[in-house]
């Protein structure tokens, strides 16, 4: 009989991770030293929702607006967190904070949680409530920016608001990984998903925007909400654009002037190529550079804007 492998007290991770601080069950670690239970139903079951703020220039942008989604999440899911609003804010400053990032990634999550017995009941679960800041990343990289991205629309339907509610952040992300090897495999960089009536849905993390003649057009249904895409509206409706929440076609989307897309992670990213054809004259366009500098500009805002209390060795 072969001998039994020696049973390890404690797990090592080989892997590396970006620098950061996170916070679980009441403490403050270092990024590489945030671990979640195997038996976490969020893991087992994508049994969680979330919310991704910025901080950028030390300070976070429309922080409230990200809690008050957050919440309703947990709300609509049947979660509790032993936090309210202002504590959990609370926390996200200490994150960013003790890792002395000036402009930050900020995610904060609820999952199920885990049962002590492993029971299939939901109600049984601890929930659990996590966040962590790591150095701002975006949805597109430098290059991507200078040039554009360029989009696929795939014929991969996004999971239908009839079974799972896209207004709540969630990690039910299958469909958008598929769309994404479907773009990969046409040389995009990016995929666009369609909905149940075979109009333009959203991407992996981002809202779609198409403009013609002046007119600003973004899906209204099968959708999440995106504050950034929120911003786009209140940027429109300040420089008196015509923006419209709508049904937008696959076809309205090709015969688009300009394309452009949108996401806490990133900001508003250009788009110059839709299923490999240029949109427009296949240059930045002049609309979408407006509305990306305005959005820029928005950050400093004092309104929208909440400092963070960083330690005076971070020279801020």
């Amino acid at each position: 009989m072969s001998k039994l492998p020696t049973l390890s007290q404690r797990y090592i991770d080989p892997r590396n991770y970006p620098p950061g601080v996170a916070y679980m069950d009441g403490q403050y670690l270092p990024m590489q030293e945030a671990k979640l239970s195997v038996l976490d139903y969020g893991f087992l079951h994508s049994d969680a929702t979330y919310d991704v703020v910025h901080v950028w220039k030390g300070a976070f942008f429309r922080l409230d607006d990200h809690l008050n989604r957050f919440f309703r999440g947990i709300e609509e899911l049947h979660m509790t967190i032993p936090y309210d609003q202002a504590q959990v804010a609370e926390i996200l400053h200490n994150c960013v904070a003790l890792s002395e990032l000036q402009n930050a990634y900020v995610e904060f999550i609820c999952t199920r949680g885990t049962s002590p017995t492993f029971s299939r009941d939901p109600r049984d679960a601890e929930n659990r409530f996590i966040a962590f800041a790591i150095p701002f990343g975006s949805i597109a990289n430098k290059e991507q920016m200078e040039r554009g991205l360029h989009l696929a629309v795939t014929n991969v339907l996004r999971i239908p608001p009839s079974s799972v509610d896209p207004t709540v952040k969630n990690y039910h992300w299958l469909d958008m990984v598929k769309g994404l090897y479907a773009a990969y495999d046409q040389g995009a960089d990016t995929a666009v998903l369609v909905d149940g009536n075979g109009n333009v849905s959203e991407g992996p993390g981002f809202n779609v925007f198409a403009i013609r003649d002046g007119v600003v057009s973004t899906p209204d249904t099968s959708v999440l909400l995106g504050i950034t895409r929120q911003t786009i509206l209140d940027i429109c409706a300040g420089l008196g654009i015509q923006c419209r929440t709508q049904d937008v076609s696959v076809t309205a989307l090709k015969a688009a002037d300009e394309v452009f897309v949108t996401s806490t992670a990133g900001g508003v990213m250009p788009v110059t190529k839709v299923d490999g054809q240029p949109v427009g004259s296949g240059d930045l366009g002049t609309l979408s550079n407006t509305i990306l500098a305005k959005y820029w500009e928005m950050h400093d805002d004092d309104t929208l804007r909440d400092v963070v209390p960083y330690p005076e060795a971070a020279g801020l």
